[in-house]
Formats: structure tokens, sequence, C-alpha cells
């Protein structure tokens, strides 16, 4: 495996756990565990608003970054990795 791969694997693991992180982060839209969770975390304040517009731009440069990886591995990878 050479080092474009495991940087490759690297910024996809890294990736997916980001991802993980900042779609848990968003608040809940309705009633239940999330929102509980939610409200805790955001107060009726003015910068929710922001804050929810910044954490859904960077969710989705994550998951963009996250897919252009796994495009990436199918071009590296074609067959699957083999005697690992």
């Amino acid at each position: 495996m050479g080092p474009i791969q495991i940087v490759l694997f690297t910024v996809w693991g890294l990736s997916t756990l980001a991802l993980i992180a900042l779609v848990l982060m968003h608040s809940g839209k309705g009633t239940g565990v999330s929102d509980m969770i939610a409200s805790s975390l955001y107060n009726a304040s003015t910068a929710t608003g922001v804050m929810e517009k910044n954490l859904d731009k960077l969710t989705v440069i994550v998951a963009c970054v996250f897919a252009a990886c796994v495009v990436l591995a199918m071009f590296f990878f074609p067959q699957g990795i083999v005697g690992l």
C-alpha cells in the first residue's frame, strides 16, 4: 500500500468520525431524546439560528469530502483490498 492510499484512508476515517459527530450535533426537530439533549445545549437565543446554519454548511462540506474519498477509493482499489 502506497502513501497515497494511506492518506486516503486517513482522510476517509477522519471524515467518517467528523460526519457522525456533526450529524449528532444537529438539534432535533420534534420531541424525544434528541430534543431533550438539544434543549440543554441550545437555549432559545438568537445565535442558535446562526450556529445551526454554520453546522449545516460544515456537515455538507464534510459529507462531500467523505463522498470524494469513496470515489477515489473506487479508482485506487477497483478489485478491493486483497491480502490484508
